[in-house]
C-alpha cells in the first residue's frame, strides 16, 4: 500500500482489509487474483506518472497474480473527465490506434512481458447495444455524477457539463464487469470510476466487487500540477538518458520526496533514510542527483545513468558555462522553439525545430527532444556548442 491515497481513513482501512482477505484466500485456493489498470492512449508517449500504477501491477505479478495491461482504445474516444474543468475533445479511432501502437512495448520497461496480458476495451464496449447502455445507466442517479468535484465546480460556475461526459464512468465500470476483476489500480482521481461505478456494476451483475488501489498523483517537473504531456511538464518513458536525467534535476526540491516514493525502486526503509537526510541538512542537489541516477537506471541501465550524470556534472558542477550570456525573460506557455527564435539563435521556428531534431538544443544540460516543450525557468538554454542564454521568469521578449 506504499504510495496510496484514499482521501478518507475509513475507506483506506476497508480497502486494506478487503485486499488482505482476498490475498489470503488466493493463497489458500491457489487461484490468482485478476488485477488490471487501464491506460487511455490519448497521446503516444507514456510518462513517469503512468509508471506508478505499473509498479503496483508488477508487485502483483511478482506475487503470482494475473495482471492485465488494458489499453482503453474505446474509452479514449471520449476521454476521462475526472480531473478536467472542461470537456475533452473527441479523438478518432485512427488517431487512438496510432497512439497505442507502442504502449505495451513502453510498459514492458516496468512490467514482466511474459506475465502480462494485454487487452483492448473495444473488445466488449464496442459490442454493447443502446439498450445495454440504458441498463448500465439505470444503476446511477444524475445527482451522483453532479456531486463529483469537477462537475460540481463547473455547475457552480454555470459552465457546461455535457451528457456524454457521464458515459466515461459507465464504460470504465463495465471494463471491470467484462474482466471479472478482483483488483483495479488507478490514480486517486479515479475513486468515482473504480468504486462508485465499477463496484456498483459488478454487484448488479452478481460479481464480487473489486478492490480499488489508489496511488498518489505525481506532480510534473513544475512540482505542482499533475504530470501531463499537454502541459509540457512530463518526463517521457522513452526520453534519452541525458534528457531524463536533466528533467529530473529540474524538479523543485519540494518534489524530491514524492518522486522517490512513487517512481523509484526504494523500499520503505530506504525512503525513511532519504527523508532523514533531507530533514537533516543534506544538500538537496546531491539527493536529487541520486534520484535522477535511480530513475535513469530503471529505464536505461546503470551505465547510461552514470554517463548522463557525467554530462550533467561537466556542465553544471564543473562550470562549463560562459560567464557572460544573454538573458531572456520567459512568460507562461513559452516553448523552447519560441525562446530560440526570440534570442535570434535561429532565424525561424522551422530552423529551431530542425536544431532540436538534430539533438543540438539543451536545457540545463539535457538534450531537448520535444519541440513543443514549455519552459520552466530558471533554466540555461544551449543551442549548438557556443550559444547560451539564461532563462528567467517574467514577461517574454517575444511578447514585447
Amino acid at each position: 500500500m506504499q504510495g496510496t491515497e484514499y482521501g478518507d481513513a475509513q475507506l483506506a482501512r476497508n480497502m486494506r482489509k478487503e485486499l488482505r482477505a482476498r490475498l489470503e484466500n488466493s493463497q489458500k485456493t491457489g487461484v490468482p487474483l485478476r488485477v488490471y489498470c487501464g491506460y487511455d492512449p490519448r497521446t503516444s508517449d507514456l510518462h513517469l506518472g503512468h509508471t506508478i500504477t505499473m509498479r503496483k501491477l508488477r508487485q502483483f505479478q511478482e506475487l503470482g497474480h494475473e495482471v492485465t495491461f488494458l489499453i482503453g482504445n474505446y474509452t479514449s474516444l471520449l476521454g476521462d473527465p475526472s480531473d478536467k474543468d472542461k470537456a475533452r475533445d473527441l479523438l478518432s479511432s485512427e488517431r487512438i490506434a496510432d497512439n497505442a501502437r507502442t504502449y505495451a512495448e513502453q510498459a514492458y520497461k516496468i512490467l514482466d512481458a511474459s506475465k502480462t496480458r494485454v487487452r483492448h476495451n473495444a473488445e466488449w464496449l464496442s459490442e454493447l447495444s443502446f439498450l445495454d447502455v440504458i441498463k448500465l445507466a439505470q444503476n446511477f442517479t444524475v445527482q451522483q455524477f453532479l456531486s463529483r468535484e469537477n462537475f460540481a465546480l463547473r455547475l457552480e460556475k454555470s459552465e457546461p457539463i455535457y451528457l456524454h461526459e457521464t458515459f466515461y464512468a459507465l464504460m470504465q465500470g463495465y471494463d471491470a464487469v467484462a474482466q471479472h476483476t478482483d483488483v483495479q489500480v488507478g490514480g486517486s482521481d479515479q475513486l468515482f470510476n473504480i468504486l462508485t461505478a465499477g463496484r456498483k456494476l459488478q454487484e448488479a451483475n452478481s460479481q464480487r466487487p473489486q478492490i480499488g488501489i489508489f496511488v498518489k498523483i505525481l506532480p510534473g517537473t513544475d512540482g505542482v500540477v499533475k504530470m501531463s504531456k499537454s502541459l509540457g511538464n512530463h518526463i517521457p518513458i522513452l526520453a534519452t538518458p541525458e534528457d531524463m536525467y536533466g528533467k529530473v534535476m529540474s524538479i523543485p526540491d519540494s518534489a524530491i520526496d514524492i518522486y522517490f516514493e512513487l517512481v523509484t525502486r526504494y523500499t520503505p526503509p530506504m525512503l525513511a533514510d532519504v527523508r532523514a537526510r533531507l530533514s537533516g541538512g543534506a544538500n538537496p542537489r546531491d539527493i536529487k542527483m541520486e534520484l535522477a541516477r535511480e530513475i535513469v537506471s530503471i529505464f536505461h541501465g546503470d551505465a547510461a545513468a552514470q554517463h548522463a550524470e557525467g554530462q550533467f556534472r561537466a556542465v553544471f558542477q564543473h562550470h562549463a558555462l560562459p560567464d557572460d550570456m544573454p538573458e531572456l525573460s520567459v512568460s507562461d506557455g513559452m516553448t523552447v522553439v519560441d525562446a530560440i527564435v526570440a534570442l535570434k539563435f535561429a532565424a525561424s521556428k522551422g530552423e529551431a525545430r530542425r536544431l532540436i531534431t538534430g539533438n543540438g538544443v539543451y536545457l540545463d544540460g539535457r538534450t531537448v527532444s520535444d519541440q513543443a516543450e514549455k519552459l520552466t525557468p530558471p533554466q540555461v538554454l544551449q543551442v549548438g556548442k557556443r550559444k547560451f542564454a539564461r532563462l528567467t521568469r517574467g514577461a517574454s521578449v517575444a511578447d514585447g
